[in-house]
């Protein structure tokens, strides 16, 4: 009998979203491995962005973007993170953010594309808190690169990918998941993708000790939170630098929204 074709699935996404919690769904699939970031190095090294952790990050990965997406698109999954169990899927979280022009739109062919978007409001605010500076541009949170990788991917296969808009999914992820697995023609796994065991994990990014700390103590998606703004926030909002981004992102998000997975 005829092994499955592996599916290389690429999850793009952009900062302050819930990519993490995503990538612990699918990992909590048995048929599934996941990878974290796998461009982060080779940004880091390209660009000199002062992320924390920095040296430390380029040091531990791979610093060529191209061996990178040779190995996203055409090499063996990291099936040592499966326990020895066969891998249908390969989970890979990709950062729009991390996107660089020399990689090229042909390895793309090879994966199957799922977005996942959140307003730019929010990721900003989020963003800016998190960096501790307002002095950010729009690629900064990834919605330029993002829009022009959905343009790009729906012309090469000629229908548009999947996008999932964060704030709607996290008021039905166990529906939300469902319709993603129908739509790519996979299993659901019911409970097991949106409840999860706590702590880090051997797949994690070495960043995860500065970035993954709620995730780490979380075990399942969390209901979008409701809480009104702080007298901070709401000075960090109305930053004209932090403005003029959301402003410029909004379009992107909007276009993109008008693709989002239907959940009935």
């Amino acid at each position: 009998m005829r092994e499955p074709e592996l599916i290389r699935l690429a999850m793009w996404s952009g900062p302050r979203n819930i990519s993490t919690a995503m990538m612990r769904a699918w990992e909590n699939r048995p048929d599934c491995v996941v990878s974290d970031e796998p461009f982060y190095a080779a940004w880091l090294s390209a660009t000199g962005e002062p992320h924390p952790m920095a040296q430390v990050v380029i040091d531990e990965g791979e610093t060529d973007a191209l061996k990178v997406a040779h190995s996203l698109s055409e090499g063996e999954p990291p099936a040592h993170f499966n326990d020895g169990r066969p891998v249908r899927i390969w989970y890979q979280k990709q950062m729009c953010q991390h996107w660089m022009e020399e990689l090229g739109f042909d390895w793309l062919h090879a994966l199957t594309h799922v977005f996942l978007i959140r307003d730019p409001a929010k990721v900003v605010l989020s963003y800016i808190k998190a960096r501790e500076t307002v002095d950010i541009t729009p690629h900064d949170v990834g919605l330029p690169q993002q829009a022009a990788l959905f343009e790009e991917i729906t012309k090469q296969q000629g229908f548009p990918p999947p996008v999932i808009d964060s704030e709607a999914f996290l008021m039905n992820p166990k529906g939300y998941l469902a319709a993603l697995c129908d739509e790519l023609g996979l299993a659901h796994h019911g409970e097991a993708m949106v409840q999860w065991p706590s702590g880090p994990r051997d797949s994690d990014g070495i960043w995860a000790s500065h970035w993954y700390q709620r995730v780490w103590g979380s075990t399942g998606f969390e209901p979008p939170q409701e809480e009104g703004l702080t007298t901070e926030d709401k000075t960090l909002s109305q930053n004209p630098k932090a403005k003029a981004v959301v402003a410029a992102c909004q379009p992107y998000y909007r276009a993109l929204k008008k693709h989002t997975l239907v959940v009935h």
